[in-house]
């Protein structure tokens, strides 16, 4: 086989341009159909992710080049699913780092580029979105090179820092210093071909792949995607594949599917060097080898990070079960979490109970994809707030620390500051610029818990908040998730603008005028700081007596509505979230006075 294949992994922070620089280089390979098209954002093709703006998965794809075959892999950039692309990078043969030209590296390039570094891979550095005004790309270089030696680079892995790519990826455009005039999007394509070794295919070498990553298909059931690092695979070849605990087993390849574009092309064998998935292996797990035979010296096994928050899955009880969800049962909601199983491999479930489940995943945002997925296809259920794992080290109980970057306006920091220091927040810079202040803490992951959505409201939408897990530390002491109670119904009915309009002096309503409620459902924050119970459903008495100033137009103002991720980081361990395809509501786990009152601990 004389095409070359050279794989490199698309790294960068959230947001800035990795999905948008990937759609241009698939645009850009040799015999591109410009019939077919592509959609912006192509490689984010989950629902979830084009509303959110994120990738949530990596994903592969593959694009002729010069006659040789460049895979690329599109990466998350949200520390949630770092996990996910530490073990893409086992398949790469490097990394190219997108930095934006105003921002520079943020604490999540850290945590990838880190892993990269120690993998030995030498990131090819692409300045992206140089078309702003405040574009800075020296000021970025230098920011590099010092995370750069923090990390332990070898002086080879320096050397391009020497040689960026500057881009504007969504306007196709990529240079050199060396050649700034020609701009176009395949000069980055043309340093990956010069400065990336293509893979070697030793003929006489036996096969040996490892699997990086799982996929489903309801016809070829469970695949492994992985690459080929010797010799030749072949639909119908007997394998031996060596598990995770270096036990051995045998099975056979029933199908081969290689990347072009954003297809999976079947084929009747694939070489070393390139990316593919296979099928006919049920059990086949990530980090598994697949050998000719039992000879073959395994790779490493690929370690996946243990879960860093538990949630409880229920099944809904509340007055309004079962009345919006196609799937509503316990037996229902643990089929799906099984096949959840199959291939997100992060996710760990207890199945001892009968109708709740305890559910471990990454963070936040990893739970409540899943969460969101399932209501999307027809579940209908209620979970517990998260609750952060802790660790025994030597008899000590430790805890996750994150390393927290914030940039809020010069008016609000103090305050930031102080919440911050309430959840055992410790700042370690503080840097004022042009009026907006860059803050960097390390904060328990239980500090963080609820603290998103205060964060939001304190900087009215001008603060940026960004983290990344750094270490395990000696437990902290305990942390207040909330200082505000919540207005609790008292009464079954359809809340009332008049109600609602005197309730919303004692602070902020989620729900609006004639929603359907139900005692012990939570209708809004109490100012109180301890839970209210409160009567929506009382509307204002009629009488044929007009007087002036008496009966002018109620004025609300506008409720807050819950989304998921409100939501959870709103609950406390008392309360759940109802979820259903059409409604997310707040309830407390004991919906009436007597009965809070008779559970209430202490």
């Amino acid at each position: 086989m004389s095409r070359e294949y050279r794989n490199i992994a698309i790294i960068a922070h959230v947001d800035h341009g990795k999905t948008t620089l990937v759609d241009y280089l698939l645009k850009s390979g040799d015999n591109f159909d410009e019939r077919i098209g592509l959609e912006e954002r192509a490689m984010d093709s989950n629902a979830q992710e084009q509303e959110r703006g994120i990738t949530i998965y990596s994903k592969n794809t593959g694009i002729i080049y010069k006659g040789n075959k460049i895979n690329i892999v599109d990466t998350p950039g949200h520390a949630d699913f770092g996990s996910e692309v530490e073990r893409v990078l086992r398949t790469v043969d490097s990394v190219c780092l997108v930095v934006d030209a105003y921002e520079g590296p943020m604490p999540q390039t850290k945590f990838v580029l880190k892993k990269s570094l120690e993998l030995g891979l030498h990131p090819i550095i692409v300045i992206n979105k140089m078309d702003k005004p405040t574009a800075r790309a020296d000021w970025v270089i230098d920011q590099l090179f010092d995370l750069f030696v923090q990390l332990w680079a070898t002086d080879e892995q320096l050397e391009h820092l020497n040689q960026p790519i500057y881009a504007i990826a969504r306007d196709w455009l990529a240079w050199t210093d060396e050649n700034p005039e020609r701009k176009d999007i395949t000069p980055l394509l043309d340093f990956v071909m010069e400065k990336v070794e293509h893979a070697t295919n030793d003929a006489s070498a036996p096969l040996k792949m490892q699997i990086a990553n799982l996929g489903y298909d309801n016809f070829l059931w469970r695949l492994g995607i992985g690459r080929i690092y010797e010799w030749t695979i072949k639909i119908g070849q007997e394998v031996v594949i060596t598990a995770n605990d270096w036990t051995k087993r045998k099975a056979k390849i029933t199908e081969i599917l290689t990347n072009e574009w954003l297809e999976k092309v079947k084929a009747k064998e694939a070489y070393a060097g390139d990316i593919i998935t296979i099928a006919g292996i049920a059990d086949i797990y990530v980090g598994e080898t697949i050998a000719q035979d039992e000879t073959v010296k395994a790779m490493p096994p690929i370690t996946i990070d243990e879960p860093t928050l538990k949630m409880e899955f229920l099944v809904n009880n509340s007055p309004f079960a079962w009345r919006e969800g196609k799937f509503v049962t316990s037996r229902q909601i643990r089929d799906r979490l099984e096949k959840e199983m199959e291939t997100n491999v992060w996710l760990k479930v207890d199945f001892s109970s009968w109708d709740n489940f305890e559910v471990a995943g990454r963070w936040e945002l990893h739970l409540s994809v899943l969460i969101e997925t399932m209501r999307r296809e027809g579940f209908e259920l209620q979970v517990w707030a998260p609750v952060v794992i802790m660790h025994q080290e030597n008899g000590k109980k430790m805890e996750p620390i994150e390393n927290v970057t914030i940039s809020v306006p010069a008016w609000v920091e103090w305050t930031v500051i102080a919440e911050l220091g309430k959840r055992k927040g410790m700042m370690s810079n503080m840097i004022e610029d042009n009026g907006i202040v860059n803050l960097e803490f390390s904060v328990p992951t239980r500090g963080l818990l609820g603290f998103k959505s205060l964060f939001t409201t304190l900087t009215k939408w001008e603060g940026l908040l960004s983290s990344s897990f750094d270490k395990f530390e000696e437990y902290k002491g305990p942390i207040e998730k909330r200082d505000v109670g919540s207005m609790i119904s008292m009464e079954n009915g359809k809340t009332m603008a008049y109600s609602l309009f005197n309730l919303q002096d004692r602070w902020t309503i989620f729900v609006k005028p004639a929603t359907e409620i139900y005692e012990g459902m939570i209708l809004g924050e109490s100012n109180k700081g301890q839970d209210l119970s409160v009567n929506a459903t009382k509307n204002k008495k009629l009488t044929n007596v007009r007087a002036s100033g008496t009966d002018e137009a109620l004025k609300l103002t506008p409720p807050k509505l819950m989304s998921l991720e409100e939501a959870i980081d709103y609950i406390s361990g008392d309360e759940y979230v109802e979820i259903t395809p059409e409604t997310i509501r707040l309830r407390k786990k004991y919906l009436t006075e007597t009965e809070r009152k008779r559970n209430k601990k202490g």
